[in-house]
């Protein structure tokens, strides 16, 4: 078995929560010890016997903390399969909302209260620019995804959102599909994002404690096609219940005695470039990277809102079959008309009036 973050907890974990021992919080305390415990006999096994050949094998329990690298997969999966069930047949854009570094201080040490607000400034933007009949003029769907990191664990707040090409007009019933290949502006949405975000740390009292230059400045938004939308599912799957780190990015485990001395050197992929690189820290510094993206005890990181909502689901579903029926309309009368037409529908339609 390799090197793993369970063995750097156990070896320096107590170093660490000595030294921090005024500033670690809580949940910070809660995953090490989770991930230190994880499948040892701390937190307890079952046992396995053959009774013909008097055999045993004990299978020790899981922490099922969502930031272990050795658990969740399960989590994970069923995660996947739920939403998958969800998709609607129309193409699907993937939005990005992203913090400026000058804010990055302050989301850190208030992290429940503004991670909130990363979502509710960044899912205001996207469904009022989307209402706006310029652009789409109906309520959208979002299913967003709190990441706080980049590849080599450094701090950088972001959401992201898969949204379908689309939206529902006010009557409830009718269909507005996006322009061929566009969703929404990406200058309106960082403007609005910005103004949002900036009106929300006004109501909380923080405004005051934001440098100046970060309202001048463009904020940045992403907004990129993706399909039928399963790709990206796929994409932000393994970020549901855990840190985007996993024990096979561990290379090296220099032991020098202590965890200021000691050095840790792990792999990431470069986002511009796609290639491998490596990152050697010390142990303290590394454990500083990796704790700081631990979240809120009960934060929820995934949430919906337009008709992906919880409390407008029967509404999704309407839309579901509604579309999917259109979809197989269309495609059997371009199949008939011309095989090599088959593109996804794009012209609205009306739902019965017993789907509202």
């Amino acid at each position: 078995m390799g090197l793993e973050l369970a063995d750097l907890f156990r070896e320096y974990g107590a170093d660490y929560r000595k030294k921090y021992a005024d500033k670690l919080l809580p949940s910070h305390r809660l995953a090490m010890w989770a991930i230190e415990h994880c499948r040892t006999e701390r937190l307890g096994r079952q046992v396995y016997g053959c009774p013909t050949c008097q055999e045993f094998q004990y299978s020790y329990h899981s922490c099922r903390n969502r930031h272990c690298p050795k658990c969740q997969h399960e989590q994970t999966q069923n995660w996947l399969k739920v939403q998958q069930e969800l998709l609607l047949p129309v193409p699907y854009f993937f939005l990005t909302f992203t913090l400026p570094a000058e804010l990055r201080d302050l989301v850190r040490a208030n992290r429940k209260t503004l991670y909130s607000l990363l979502f509710q400034a960044s899912a205001e933007a996207a469904q009022k620019l989307a209402l706006d009949p310029h652009y789409l003029g109906g309520q959208i769907g979002l299913v967003g995804v709190l990441h706080t990191w980049t590849r080599n664990l450094t701090f950088h707040p972001h959401v992201h959102y898969l949204a379908l090409a689309g939206g529902l007009h006010a009557d409830g019933q009718t269909w507005l599909p996006a322009r061929q290949g566009s969703f929404l502006p990406v200058r309106a949405l960082s403007k609005l994002f910005r103004t949002a975000f900036r009106r929300g740390l006004q109501k909380l009292k923080l405004l005051d404690k934001v440098p100046s230059n970060a309202w001048r400045q463009k904020w940045v938004v992403h907004c990129q096609p993706v399909g039928d939308g399963q790709a990206a599912l796929k994409y932000l799957a393994p970020y549901i219940h855990r840190v985007a780190f996993s024990n096979r990015r561990l290379l090296a485990f220099d032991n020098r005695g202590s965890m200021e001395s000691s050095q840790i050197t792990f792999q990431y992929r470069a986002s511009d470039t796609g290639q491998l690189k490596r990152c050697r820290l010390s142990v303290e510094q590394f454990f500083q990277r990796f704790l700081q993206h631990v979240l809120p005890r009960a934060f929820v990181k995934v949430r919906y809102f337009g008709f992906f909502g919880a409390s407008v689901r029967r509404k999704l579903t309407a839309l579901q079959m509604r579309l999917a029926s259109q979809t197989l309309d269309t495609v059997e009368h371009q199949a008939a008309s011309s095989p090599s037409a088959l593109e996804p529908p794009q012209r609205s339609f009306v739902l019965p009036v017993g789907n509202r």
